[in-house]
């Protein structure tokens, strides 16, 4: 056996037998409320992780946040190494479930699931992930330095942790980001031992428009008014129609409201706006295109803004990122998993670090579905081979990278 096969056996042997240790830091994660707008549960949530690394011999760095939640970096240093760039584990813990749900939909084992909130969208993420880089702490390091980034605010596009995530792939030398993995259309992964990652993901932009017009008496002086309401109803079909869907480029108005009362002209309106698009070339001249429609009047006398509220960036594939597929999916093939990779129209911080140039691979957590939902799920069963495989792609793409 030589060097190298021992050292990735020895990871992998001491992933092996931690399984119910895994289960127990992922109860303790999903139990502690983390809504993103949460900072106090998030920051608790962090120190969980917190507490985790340092008791495995990770230096641990927290870069405070007044608003949201701060992030929490641990490391791992390889002071040998060549390069020392670090490989990068990403995640984050917030959630999008209301304040109180660990309370009401505690972590739950039934029939081969977890279930709770965050349990796999991606909380089970930070678990393997803390758990590979503990292993490499107890086993001889890793021949690069190791680096484990927890945000706080991901699910409302990151408006705090976007810069601590683009530094932090600017520094490092790829980027693993765990979040949930998928199962194939019509397998069962306990069955099939088969899972699907992210080859690639749209970009995001979050926006809200806001219409002026004028009050009048709907009755009485209905002429001396102008209708916020009927120019954001005349621009609704105008944003739609910029949607196509052979380009990957999709708009949707998904909220609207505004008026005043029944009897009066509607002196305000309001809508917000969900762009997806493919490549970064696509995102200013769509984003322009909106704003023209927003901003020019359909009702005379009427006014509107256009404002960003929040935005991802792509998940473009290049052929630093195959590579790195290739290596999970062969370091999977060792536990018997067969991988596959999935486009997907969601969005995720993984967009940020590739759009630094840090070659990524997005969605390498445990199984798991139904997210952002009461029946989110994780397969239990997918927990070991998830950190099993991320340590043995770390580790080749570690040395590759020397």
């Amino acid at each position: 056996m030589s060097d190298r096969t021992a050292e990735e056996a020895k990871v992998t042997a001491w992933l092996g037998e931690r399984k119910q240790a895994m289960i127990d830091l992922l109860r303790e994660m999903v139990d502690t409320d983390s809504g993103s707008y949460d900072k106090a549960g998030v920051d608790r949530a962090g120190q969980v992780l917190a507490r985790f690394h340092e008791k495995n011999g990770l230096a641990v760095e927290i870069v405070p946040d007044a608003r949201y939640g701060d992030a929490v970096k641990a490391r791992l240093p390889n002071p040998t190494a060549n390069d020392q760039r670090p490989v990068l584990l990403l995640g984050h813990r917030d959630t999008v479930f209301p304040e109180g749900e660990p309370t009401r939909r505690p972590f739950a084992i039934r029939d081969g699931r977890a279930y709770g909130p965050g349990v796999a969208d991606m909380k089970a993420g930070l678990v393997i992930e803390a758990f590979v880089a503990a292993a490499f702490a107890a086993n001889g390091g890793l021949k690069a330095p190791l680096m484990m980034l927890t945000t706080s605010d991901e699910e409302i596009a990151s408006p705090s942790s976007r810069p601590v995530i683009e530094a932090a792939a600017r520094e490092s030398r790829c980027v693993f980001n765990a979040e949930p993995s998928r199962l194939p259309a019509g397998t069962e992964f306990s069955r099939d031992r088969r899972q699907s990652v992210t080859s690639g993901r749209k970009g995001g932009v979050f926006m809200r428009a806001d219409f002026q017009g004028k009050a009048a008496h709907s009755g009485a002086n209905y002429e001396k008014g102008v209708s916020a309401i009927v120019d954001l109803g005349h621009k609704i079909p105008q944003l739609q129609g910029l949607t196509d869907l052979e380009a990957g480029v999709t708009v949707n108005v998904g909220l609207i409201g505004g008026g005043q009362t029944v009897n009066t002209v509607a002196p305000h309106a309001w809508c917000e706006i969900d762009l997806r698009y493919r490549t970064k070339a696509q995102r200013d001249e769509l984003v322009d295109a909106i704003r023209a429609i927003v901003e020019t009047p359909v009702v005379a006398g009427s006014s509107a803004q256009l404002t960003i509220k929040g935005e991802f960036l792509p998940l473009e594939t290049t052929a630093e990122s195959a590579e790195l597929y290739e290596a999970y999916r062969d370091a999977a093939t060792s536990f018997g998993i067969a991988v596959t990779a999935e486009y997907t129209g969601g969005c995720a911080d993984s967009g940020f670090t590739a759009a630094q140039g840090c070659p990524t691979l997005c969605s390498v957590g445990p199984v798991g579905g139904m997210a952002h939902t009461p029946d989110e799920f994780l397969e239990v069963e997918s927990i070991v081979p998830a950190a099993q495989t991320l340590a043995l792609a770390v580790m080749r793409t570690a040395a590759r990278m020397e």
